[in-house]
C-alpha cells in the first residue's frame, strides 16, 4: 500500500520540531555566550533573549497543542552547525578584543535562521486557517527580530569599534 503524499500540515509540524529543537539548543548555548561576553551591554542582551526564548519554547508548546501534537524536536542540523561555530569562536578569540564582535555575529546568524523559520511557519499557519498559532508564532517573529536589532546596535555602536581598536 503506498504511502499518502506529505501535505503542508507535515510540513507545519515537522518544522515546528526543527525549530523546537533549535530552541532548546539555544537556551543550552545562551549561557556559555553570556559568560564568554566582555561587553557588558552584550552579556545583558544574551541574558534578556535567554529569558524571552523560555518564552518561545512555551509559545511553541502551544502551538503544538493547537495541533494536537505533542512538543518534540528534530535535529536541525542548520542551528546545529551555528551554534558550533558559536563554540569555535568562544574557544580560538577567547580572552581576545574581537570576541565580542565574533559572538555577535553568532547570534546574530541564530536569529536571522530564527525570522526565516518562523516568518515560515506563520505564513503555512495562516494558510492552515490555525489563528491561534498565527498569534503565537507572530509574537516569537516580533521577538526575534528586536532581538536582532539590538544586537546590530550594540554592534555598531560598542562592539565592532572595540575589536578594531585594539
Amino acid at each position: 500500500m503506498a504511502k499518502a503524499p506529505k501535505n503542508l500540515d507535515d510540513l507545519f509540524h515537522d518544522t515546528l520540531k526543527d525549530i523546537y529543537f533549535a530552541e532548546k539548543k539555544i537556551l543550552a548555548t545562551l549561557p556559555k555566550m553570556a559568560k564568554a561576553a566582555q561587553n557588558q551591554e552584550l552579556k545583558a542582551a544574551f541574558e534578556k533573549h535567554y529569558t524571552e526564548t523560555e518564552g518561545q519554547v512555551d509559545r511553541l508548546e502551544q502551538v503544538f497543542a493547537i495541533i494536537k501534537q505533542k512538543p518534540q524536536g528534530k535535529t536541525c542540523a542548520a542551528i546545529v552547525g551555528i551554534t558550533k561555530e558559536g563554540a569555535e569562536i568562544m574557544q580560538e578569540y577567547k580572552g581576545s578584543p574581537a570576541l565580542d564582535a565574533g559572538l555577535l555575529a553568532a547570534a546574530q546568524a541564530v536569529e536571522h535562521y530564527e525570522i526565516s523559520r518562523y516568518g515560515t511557519l506563520r505564513t503555512w499557519a495562516e494558510e492552515l486557517g490555525l489563528d491561534d498559532a498565527v498569534t503565537l508564532l507572530d509574537a516569537t517573529l516580533d521577538e526575534e527580530e528586536a532581538t536582532d536589532e539590538a544586537l546590530t546596535k550594540i554592534a555598531e555602536t560598542a562592539v565592532n569599534q572595540q575589536a578594531e581598536a585594539a
